[in-house]
C-alpha cells in the first residue's frame, strides 16, 4: 500500500474543530464584556435588558 492511500484524509479535523470553538468562543466572551460595560440606556437602544447580557 501506498503512502498516500495509507494516511487520514483529515489529519487535523480534531485540531481546528478545537480552533474553531475557541475562536467562536472569544467573540462570544468580548461582546460579552462590551455589553456589560454598557449603560443600560445604550442596551435598550440596542434592544437588550440589563439581565439578558449576563
Amino acid at each position: 500500500m501506498e503512502f498516500h492511500e495509507n494516511r487520514a484524509k483529515q489529519p487535523f479535523i480534531g485540531f481546528v474543530l478545537v480552533w474553531r470553538f475557541i475562536k467562536k468562543q472569544v467573540v462570544v466572551w468580548r461582546t460579552r464584556r462590551v455589553l456589560q460595560g454598557m449603560s443600560d440606556e445604550q442596551l435598550k437602544d440596542v434592544g437588550l435588558r440589563r439581565d439578558e447580557v449576563g
